[in-house]
């Protein structure tokens, strides 16, 4: 299966053969302007933006990872960044899309957007079905966002951030009012379920180098998930309580242990080994996390045995 990969709201618009003069951080599409032929079937995609799809008449799937939802009229749905994702236009298709990137969110929406907004870390969100009011309220937000979208103004990124926590706001109060990340991450994240899968391959692999590793980074995760490094670190932060670093600390500390414990490794060669440039620098880290040496914990372990 070919993958297209969206680093930029640009990505998207070459996909669709749309016109760009510049590069964006926000948009607003008329669904009926973009899909003019239907039936029509997207390519398969994972892009680094939110997709916020409102649906006034018409049917389709939409596929999410490994999760399939039909959606119809006066539905409301959104995707997040980093998913394997495509959708299927069945019938005559009408309605509004709203694609922002997370800079958008943090400069001009909120700066700790995922503190207020915790739901737009969901990586499950199936659409929600409107009454006949509710779809009313939603589609005149739309459009009044599509109105300001293409009004030249100079205020236009405020005014359209400004809309938009409308929207969020409206949609936790309708949807998402219960929702705890840290709940969904101990259960069926996939995020969170890849980000420890990479964790454990990679320091498996530094334990069978022979070679000097260098420290696994957050960016080394975020690239082998798609993911920008902000957006990853913020989801396993919600999720689990902990940042990456300090899952990277914690792991570090785990490693060091077991092989201080069960080879004859030197301190100096389980530094290399786990990255740190200068046995210093090791001993320094274990001290401070294990509140004791390398060579201490060694000794102490031995007479244990």
């Amino acid at each position: 299966m070919a993958v297209v990969v969206h680093h930029s709201i640009s990505d998207l618009y070459h996909t669709l053969q749309l016109p760009l003069d510049e590069e964006l951080d926000f948009t607003i599409l008329n669904i009926r302007d973009i899909h003019q032929e239907i039936p029509f079937t997207s390519p398969v995609l994972r892009a680094d933006y939110f997709s916020f799809i409102l649906t006034k008449a018409g049917s389709g799937v939409y596929y999410l990872d490994n999760n399939r939802f039909p959606f119809h009229s006066r539905m409301l749905y959104f995707t997040n960044p980093g998913h394997i994702k495509s959708y299927e236009l069945q019938e005559a298709n009408e309605g509004y899309i709203i694609i922002l990137t997370e800079n958008f969110l943090r400069e001009h929406v909120h700066s700790d957007i995922f503190d207020e907004f915790p739901f737009l870390l969901a990586e499950i969100a199936p659409p929600k079905a409107l009454s006949d009011k509710k779809f009313e309220e939603y589609e005149a937000l739309y459009k009044q966002i599509h109105n300001e979208f293409e009004r030249p103004s100079i205020y236009k990124n405020n005014i359209l951030a400004k809309l938009f926590v409308v929207l969020l706001l409206k949609i936790k109060e309708d949807f998402w009012l219960d929702y705890n990340p840290k709940t969904e991450g101990s259960r069926n994240s996939r995020i969170v379920q890849s980000f420890k899968q990479l964790l454990e391959k990679e320091f498996k692999k530094m334990v069978a180098d022979t070679l000097t590793n260098r420290r696994p980074q957050v960016k080394d995760f975020a690239n082998q998930l798609h993911l920008h490094p902000n957006y990853l670190n913020t989801v396993i932060r919600s999720k689990t309580g902990r940042t990456i670093n300090d899952w990277l600390t914690a792991r570090t500390l785990s490693t060091a242990k077991s092989l201080l414990r069960n080879t004859a490794l030197s301190s100096k060669e389980i530094a290399y080994k786990l990255g740190f440039s200068e046995p210093t620098h090791f001993n320094r880290f274990f001290k401070k996390h294990a509140n004791t040496t390398p060579s201490a914990y060694r000794k102490q372990q031995l007479t244990l045995r």
